[in-house]
């Protein structure tokens, strides 16, 4: 886990420099910056747009903050379709085409159907207002079976290579029963990168993606080519630096230890991340 001990060190030291340089500049504050949302669980804006901030509702909805002012209309209302009766499930990612100022495109992650449900992708278009999206032009990209109601993952991002990268959680319950994070033929627990613009699954409707031919496991008969890395619990949330290309997740932990995982933005995929032998630095199982 020496991507962990990496990344610990890194924002240590750097935390450590602020403070003794000016103890002042180091200091944050929150500010309420909305109101009248339900269950907010993400935001993000589509690249150049300083004035809209776009917000998950975890319920199904897609609220805008235009100049600092809540729109009272969504975006975009798929509540009908997201299953959120879990504490973790609902409508948890968003992410906006690299292409979206010409062609509109933007991805979401929810989890749909009944019990634990299933986790998609879904991607949907905006209409001639830019405040509106229109939830009749779903496009189905991915899906892919829950075991538990729990540990769904939530964000999906572009990578600078221009894939869509998704973080998937171990599946559920505790301490990973299934070992499915170690499991190179489960998706669960694992990070994955697809190319949207291609299918190379023209008769399966429920997947309509490609599978980038650098994935570091395509060919191998004891991996998913999907699979970028793998050995995580719950990569709720995580991004990339837009300046370097690297990688930062934050792996929610077991019992103790919470992770916060580093990929340099130079690696080639294939990272073990350790769950569930690991939890953190300690051996787990």
């Amino acid at each position: 886990m020496k991507h962990l001990s990496l990344a610990v060190h890194l924002v240590l030291g750097l935390a450590t420099c602020l403070v003794a340089v000016n103890p002042v500049d180091a200091q944050v504050e929150s500010a309420r910056v909305a109101a009248g949302l339900s269950r907010p669980v993400f935001a993000t804006a589509p690249a150049g747009d300083p004035d809209r901030l776009f917000i998950i509702e975890k319920v199904g909805r897609i609220r805008i903050l235009k100049n600092g002012v809540l729109l009272p209309s969504p975006f975009l209302d798929i509540s009908s379709r997201v299953l959120s009766s879990g504490n973790e499930q609902g409508l948890l990612g968003l992410a906006f085409d690299p292409d979206y100022d010409t062609n509109g495109y933007f991805y979401t992650y929810y989890i749909a159907g009944t019990g634990a449900g299933n986790s998609v992708i879904r991607r949907y278009t905006v209409t001639s207002n830019p405040d509106v999206a229109d939830p009749n032009t779903e496009y189905k990209i991915f899906r892919y079976p829950q075991a538990f109601t729990n540990h769904n993952g939530g964000t999906i991002e572009f990578g600078p290579d221009g894939y869509l990268y998704l973080g998937l959680g171990d599946g559920g319950s505790a301490n990973d029963p299934g070992n499915r994070a170690q499991n190179g033929l489960e998706l669960l627990g694992k990070m994955l990168r697809v190319d949207v613009t291609m299918d190379d699954f023209p008769a399966d409707t429920l997947q309509n993606y490609a599978i980038p031919p650098s994935n570091p496991f395509v060919g191998d008969p004891n991996f998913r080519d999907e699979i970028w890395s793998y050995g995580v619990r719950n990569p709720y949330r995580w991004s990339f630096d837009p300046s370097t290309g690297d990688l930062w997740m934050a792996d929610v932990g077991q019992n103790c230890y919470e992770e916060v995982n580093f990929q340099p933005g130079t690696s080639v995929g294939g990272e073990n991340w350790g769950w569930r032998i690991m939890e953190g630095t300690h051996c787990f199982n």
